[in-house]
């Protein structure tokens, strides 16, 4: 058995998971998990031919127990009172989660721990749960089906008993991981990366900012970066209003060879590559020739800065930047820390030109990487190779 493994871990009977399908039920049940301390959470949806995520399935898990919640027959917004309440939520691989539970229910747990964060400060990179439950507990959860409607009903044994499992183990997982965090002193760090995806801003998509997130629109220059903008505009307006996704009322491709046509007439839509025309239907037709229109009278200056800017960093620090980059591979190595989760190039060029809202320039990230760095660039240190070890930071006289 692998020493990792805990001979201890209960075995939750998945198969008998309790299906909640009316409101009463739902009820009875928040009113048993709110009186625990901590409890688990999943959640199953859809986002393929919608705009917003169609929540199919909460999954709960608390001492002994385990429920399927059927949000297309119950009121999940219920769910507040308990997300809201002071218990511990264990989840894993949260974020879309969160998003997801914070469109239905306007709230997320006030309090969470993410087992897969956790896991980066044990050394794994992003593991799945499955890896995890086999790693720490020995057991190998039933195998799903990725093509799995959620949103059909009923659901066979075979789709309860996988989304079930998905909760039923997080508990005995996160008393380990704690155990394990605990004897390394990282614990603290932990929560704190838990905190910081718990409460991460999941604003809605700004239309007039839109266009910011198709790289090739923003390559655009003149007259067509403001016909990009509008036509990005019209477009999450309207696949917000009829609940599907941007790209079935309109391409990327399609929007940025509009926005660089300028069509004025529908006849000019004829041959532009990405547009079909049979799939453009009367109303959206007016609505793209209007936002082209709109867009050909939008002032330059005003479309240029919506785009963001960063400063520059300071020629003479570019070198560093592959230097410091190598050393943190190394730390993360040497500390058995997931590298993803130490510092990306972001963050390292985010230090050097003294960004004050910086990853690197707080909490344990600043203990552990900052303040070396800061000495590294400033001549109070230097990297050197050693054999055993590889790289080596090491300090020195300043420079005169």
């Amino acid at each position: 058995m692998s020493p990792h493994r805990d001979e201890a871990a209960r075995e939750p009977a998945v198969e008998t998971a309790r299906w909640i399908d009316d409101d009463v039920a739902l009820g009875e049940v928040l009113d048993a998990v709110r009186s625990a301390d901590i409890y688990t959470v999943d959640t199953e949806f859809h986002r393929e031919r919608t705009y917003y995520p169609r929540l199919a399935l909460v999954q709960i898990a608390w001492g002994d127990a385990v429920v399927l919640i059927d949000p297309l027959a119950v009121d999940v917004s219920g769910l507040a009172k308990l997300f809201d309440g002071p218990g511990l939520a264990v989840m894993h691989a949260s974020g879309q989660d969160l998003e997801v539970l914070a469109q239905a229910c306007d709230t997320v747990p006030s309090t969470m721990f993410d087992t897969q964060i956790a896991a980066g400060f044990l050394g794994m990179s992003s593991p799945s749960l499955t890896s995890l439950v086999d790693r720490y507990l020995g057991l190998r959860l039933p195998k799903g089906d990725r093509l799995t409607d959620w949103l059909a009903r009923p659901l066979g044994a075979p789709q309860r008993s996988y989304a079930a499992a998905d909760v039923a183990h997080l508990l005995d997982l996160h008393r380990l991981l704690v155990q394990e965090l605990t004897a390394r002193g990282r614990l603290e760090w932990a929560e704190a990366e838990c905190e910081v995806a718990r409460s991460r801003p999941r604003p809605m998509v700004d239309p007039d900012s839109a266009w910011l997130r198709i790289k090739e629109a923003r390559h655009l220059r003149g007259m067509a970066r403001g016909v990009a903008r509008e036509l990005a505009a019209w477009r999450e307006r309207l696949a917000r209003s009829l609940d599907q996704p941007v790209r079935f009322v309109l391409s990327d491709l399609a929007l940025v060879n509009v926005a660089q046509r300028m069509p004025q007439r529908s006849d000019e839509l004829d041959g532009i590559r990405g547009l079909d025309r049979r799939q453009l239907k009367e109303p959206a037709m007016r609505g793209l020739l209007a936002a082209v229109a709109a867009g050909r009278e939008l002032a330059q200056g005003d479309v240029d800065a919506a785009v963001p800017t960063t400063r520059a960093l300071p020629r003479h620090l570019r070198p560093a930047i592959a230097l410091i980059s190598a050393w943190v591979t190394q730390l993360a190595r040497d500390e058995d820390l997931d590298p993803a989760l130490l510092a990306t190039r972001a963050d390292i060029e985010a230090l050097l030109r003294e960004d004050a809202d910086g990853r690197l320039t707080k909490g344990w990230r600043n203990q552990l990487l900052g303040e070396p760095i800061r000495q590294l660039v400033e001549g109070r240190a230097a990297l050197a190779f050693d054999r055993g070890h590889g790289l080596v930071l090491e300090t020195r006289e300043a420079p005169r």
